[in-house]
């Protein structure tokens, strides 16, 4: 793999996630960042300006928080940035940015209790932010909608706590994945009602203690979940072939899928999965696409199917976030736990 160039911003505050905030000029690039202060004991969401010479990254703007950020994610909505954020306190917050003015346009949010019994554990925004998905260690999901001014919410489903969900991920406009305990994956389909459409579970972990943490759905292949979370784990989930897990990282994984020895570059806890577009995967169609992990052990990495993990960072701490950049995935920014960010250039 090419050089890669990493600059570091120290934060003096605890980074719980990061996102690039979506562009609308070329000219300009901004990020965001949850942030929490350990000695005021306070949470905010600030937008930092990108300027690349010299390069830096500085704050434009912050918005308070009424506890800690649990799950972050940004989208367009009407051609606005849109940034919606759960908290530890259970209220769900969706914020309307205009970075080129440092201002935050309006926010509406939903309280504490609303949603989730417990904290949501994740949320996804579709594409075009017109609709959100939360889930929760509750067993609830639950369908947000987004208009100009307001919000609209329905439970889609509600296990009664027989169920745990960490994670989710839209697919298309109606359907989404959700994980949870067991490396168990779940199948959504709007059209279906009454409970997911197809269940996987982890067979290879005997006391089904593994949890799910993250999940990315590439466009092109809406048939293929990626998963990432305990042990280092890393696998894909094709729905064609559902009970048939290919391992792409994971303590005591073993043999994949094809009989070849499966790399583990982390045994601890696989924060965030996504897959890498900056790599120009020369595979068929039936080998999974490049993918990039971050880890409880400070590893920031890429993994592709029968090859060995590129490691891009290796931190004294844990890299508990990133994002590659959509119009720009050469960039990657990461959240360094111990109060900075990385912003990593592929060359």
């Amino acid at each position: 793999m090419a050089a890669t160039a990493i600059h570091r911003f120290p934060q003096y505050q605890y980074v719980d996630a990061v996102r690039w905030l979506p562009q609308l000029s070329p000219l300009e690039r901004f990020a965001v960042l949850a942030l929490f202060d350990f000695d005021s004991d306070a949470s905010s969401i600030q937008i930092h300006s990108l300027t690349p010479n010299p390069f830096s990254l500085q704050p434009q703007f912050s918005w308070s928080l009424p506890s800690r950020i649990s799950s972050l994610k940004t989208s367009l909505f009407l051609r606005k940035p849109l940034i919606v954020a759960s908290t530890a306190a259970g209220s769900l917050h969706f914020l309307f940015a205009d970075p080129s003015d440092d201002s935050l346009n309006s926010e509406i949010s939903l309280p504490e209790g609303a949603l989730h019994s417990v904290p949501a554990s994740s949320v996804d925004l579709m594409d075009g932010g017109v609709e959100c998905v939360t889930v929760g260690e509750d067993g609830k999901v639950n369908l947000v909608g987004v208009g100009d001014s307001n919000l609209s919410y329905r439970r889609l489903f509600d296990s009664g706590g027989l169920v745990s969900y960490t994670a989710a991920r839209w697919a298309s406009t109606v359907e989404f994945a959700t994980g949870g305990y067991g490396f168990s994956l779940q199948w959504w389909d709007q059209r279906k009602p009454g409970g997911p459409v197809s269940h996987f579970k982890g067979n290879w972990d005997k006391n089904s203690s593994g949890i799910v943490h993250s999940i990315d759905i590439h466009p092109s292949r809406k048939h293929t979940c990626l998963a990432g979370g305990s042990l280092g784990t890393v696998f894909a989930w094709d729905l064609r072939w559902q009970q048939q897990p290919i391992m792409l990282s994971g303590a005591g994984a073993g043999t994949g899928a094809g009989n070849t020895m499966v790399q583990s570059i982390s045994e601890s806890e696989v924060w965030e999965v996504q897959y890498d577009r900056c790599i120009k995967s020369n595979t068929s169609s039936t080998r999974i696409l490049p993918s990039m992990i971050c880890s409880e052990d400070g590893i920031l990495a890429v993994i592709e199917q029968g090859e060995e993990p590129v490691e891009l960072l290796a931190e004294a701490c844990a890299i508990n976030s990133f994002d590659i950049d959509r119009h720009n995935p050469s960039d990657v920014i990461c959240s360094l736990e111990w109060e900075a960010v990385a912003i990593l250039t592929r060359q």
